[in-house]
């Protein structure tokens, strides 16, 4: 089994992430913290494989607690879980040697799929790591260990639209006030505003979503979207 730190201020969050890692084959929780003083104590008592780390927390950012570690010598393995998505912080992880990053509010899906390679970076470090390495390719199979695949769309999904990208579409028309245009979408998710049209039309024809039109001074309407309770 590979053991599991959750750190997360909101004590909400870090719940459903523990859940999540819980659902995922060979792995399993073996504590949560919700400060980096609370996480570095974690690792220092041993027993951790992987870090699972939010940035903001209350005492330090979590990079400043993975270059904490790093100092006194705990090369324990970290992905970032984060709603930080700036440039800066994204390359600085890279450089602490972080393995992926995930950007929130994330799926559970996105998650799995950096499990499970992680999961396969484990075991292919174990067997090439046992006999050392002998070549350009044993280096490659290490890294190549890491990519995470594209995420199938789900069934009923149109081609080239996947689960991830629908949930978190939702998510943002769930929690707005108002009904939102394609390029307000486009705002609130990263995407272009082309892609979330895409989207935005398909949820729209499966109805979990309602259209209205706003006439403007133009005489051509706006396209405006509201989520549907289920």
């Amino acid at each position: 089994m590979i053991d599991v730190l959750v750190v997360d201020d909101d004590f909400r969050v870090a719940e459903i992430n523990a859940k999540y890692v819980g659902k995922v084959p060979g792995f399993r929780v073996a504590t949560r913290a919700h400060s980096a003083a609370q996480a570095l104590a974690a690792v220092e008592r041993g027993g951790i494989d992987l870090v699972l780390l939010d940035h903001y927390l209350p005492d330090r950012t979590g990079l400043e607690l993975v270059h904490r570690m790093r100092e006194q010598g705990h090369g324990t393995d970290v992905i970032m879980i984060t709603a930080a998505s700036d440039v800066s912080t994204v390359q600085q992880a890279m450089r602490l040697g972080a393995l992926h990053y995930l950007v929130k509010p994330f799926t559970f899906a996105a998650l799995r799929t950096r499990l499970d390679s992680y999961a396969a970076l484990r075991r292919t470090v174990d067997r090439v790591g046992g006999r050392g390495l002998t070549g350009q390719e044993q280096v490659d199979r290490i890294f190549g260990a890491l990519r995470t695949a594209s995420l199938p769309a789900s069934p009923g999904l149109p081609s080239g639209q996947s689960e991830p990208t629908t949930d978190l579409i939702c998510r943002v028309l769930h929690h707005a006030d108002h009904p939102l245009s394609a390029h307000e979408v486009a705002a609130r998710t990263g995407l272009s505003r082309s892609t979330a049209q895409r989207y935005l039309r398909h949820l729209e024809q499966a109805g979990r979503l309602r259209l209205s039109l706003k006439y403007g001074d133009t005489g051509r309407p706006e396209h405006r979207y509201a989520w549907v309770a289920p």
